[in-house]
């Protein structure tokens, strides 16, 4: 059994509703493009990123919260006003981060098992 609880969240809207249900909690959050009904995502990096980061979720805090976050079509992040950019300061996806810690991955570090497995393992 997981050590951690996934949430699988759609929007900014949503993902800032749960995020306030483990306020308790340490979070991890994982911001990738919207998937198809395939399954697969509109962000390349992203299809390639997610395995790595699946492969370490193993390495997690004991009792902690992995989010995956959707943060909607390609048109609606391109925009650089849109919520994720502009409230989270997000440059790029795929983006690992430790919630309210300046701690993250962006982008092809996300492909990085070892940076992955330090994000997810260190104090």
């Amino acid at each position: 059994m997981a050590n951690y609880e996934e949430v699988k969240v759609q929007g900014y809207d949503e993902f800032m509703q749960t995020v306030k249900c483990f306020e308790d909690k340490e979070v991890f959050v994982l911001f990738s493009g919207n998937k198809t009904e395939e399954g697969i995502s509109w962000c390349p990096d992203c299809v390639k990123a997610e395995p790595v980061i699946r492969a370490e979720l193993k390495h997690l805090p004991e009792g902690s919260i992995f989010i995956y976050c959707q943060v909607g079509e390609r048109a609606y992040w391109k925009d650089p006003n849109n919520e994720f950019k502009k409230n989270l300061k997000l440059t790029g996806v795929p983006t690992l981060l430790k919630y309210n810690t300046h701690e993250k991955l962006v982008e092809d570090q996300c492909l990085k098992q070892d940076l992955v497995q330090m994000l997810f393992s260190e104090e």
